[in-house]
């Protein structure tokens, strides 16, 4: 996932995911006028695609070895009511382009958060509110997806620092648990939309990923996300618990009781991100999780994302790139063949098609909802 390299062009990103010894990209394309600090990286000219440009990409990427996906993650049902069409209308336009790039017979997915609204969650019937304003906005979206050839991955992740630490929830993407999953699927049961399930989220709510795999419907999950947390056991989780998120009191209060209060808004549940391998050992077995996913079938692309406090977080480019490499390093025996000369090793790689598809202009979600 190339979140972690938002500084780097995409011909430095391709020569970099080389090095790593990754075999493809998942390409972020956020809204260059996204409200989103954390996550900025936008490695394609979306207001600038054509089929042209798609050809050489496809081409690009099959000289350099490597496949590719591409995705942003924004609130599509909430937040504030104009970005949020900005929102809808930007997801369109990467549906657009990944039907331009071949779709599912290429492998190209769109990831998306889905988001939550909060004045819908506040009134009573809350979370069933939030499924069906989820229906409203995405049955369509679905449908138009599924009619080009392409299919939309929702992130599991809560974002649990989404909003300013001094709200008391921190539930702020509807697909943050397995239950609005299933939910989801069965308000729309189109094959046009899954997931990219990433185990590190669960970890931190006390849920063994092994255990969601097992409930999980696996032709659902077309991507597992290469991240790690770190469960602490810090005062602050004794004082706050496992089950609520840490709240923001008054600084005084806090200080003359002696209680830990977050430090910024993501310091909320007491854990570390990680990568698996990299600097110490995480709060999940890997090894019984991929074996269950192979023995349930699951063939898709491991991404790794990088998140992690002692690679990303540090701003420096060569403990990024680390950080990446001994993911890489760490899941090849559990996912690669054994090779007699070059140990363990990827022998999978498909060429991507150069589709012969017709142009068709961006749509809007005014016009796809009218």
């Amino acid at each position: 996932m190339s979140s972690a390299f938002d500084k780097s062009a995409l011909a430095d990103l391709i020569a970099v995911t080389q090095k790593i010894g990754a075999q493809g990209i998942d390409l972020c394309v956020f809204r260059r006028d996204g409200t989103r600090k954390d996550h900025t990286a936008t490695h394609l000219d979306y207001d600038r695609f054509t089929p042209d440009t798609a050809k050489q990409l496809l081409s690009h990427f099959n000289d350099a070895g490597l496949g590719l996906s591409l995705g942003a993650f924004e609130n599509i049902i909430g937040g504030d009511p104009a970005d949020r069409i900005k929102n809808q209308n930007h997801l369109l336009k990467l549906i657009r382009i990944a039907y331009l790039l071949g779709g599912d017979a290429n492998d190209v997915k769109v990831g998306t958060f889905v988001g939550y609204n909060h004045e819908l969650g506040a009134e009573e019937g809350g979370f069933q509110k939030n499924l069906d304003e989820y229906r409203r906005v995405f049955e369509p979206i679905i449908r138009y997806a599924e009619g080009l050839g392409v299919t939309i991955l929702y992130e599991n992740c809560p974002m649990e620092g989404w909003r300013p630490a001094s709200y008391a929830t921190t539930y702020n993407n509807l697909p943050g648990v397995l239950a609005a999953r299933k939910l989801m699927y069965a308000l729309i049961p189109s094959k046009a939309h899954g997931e990219i399930y990433d185990p590190s989220h669960d970890v931190w709510q006390h849920t063994d990923p092994i255990d969601v795999i097992a409930q999980s419907d696996i032709s659902r999950i077309h991507r597992i996300h290469v991240k790690a947390t770190r469960n602490l056991k810090t005062r602050a989780r004794v004082d706050w618990g496992g089950m609520y998120p840490m709240q923001a009191v008054d600084e005084n209060l806090a200080a003359k009781a002696d209680v830990d209060t977050p430090l910024n808004d993501w310091d909320r549940h007491h854990y570390e991100a990680m990568l698996p391998g990299f600097g110490g050992t995480d709060s999940m077995d890997w090894r019984a999780f991929i074996d269950l996913l192979n023995e349930k079938g699951f063939r898709g692309p491991y991404e790794i994302e990088n998140e992690a406090r002692n690679s990303k977080d540090t701003g420096n480019f060569a403990a990024v790139v680390q950080g990446y490499q001994t993911a890489v390093g760490f899941l090849k025996p559990m996912l690669w063949e054994l090779d007699e000369t070059a140990g363990y090793a990827y022998s999978g790689k498909k060429e991507l098609s150069l589709p012969n598809v017709r142009d068709i202009p961006v749509m809007t979600i005014d016009k796809l909802q009218g």
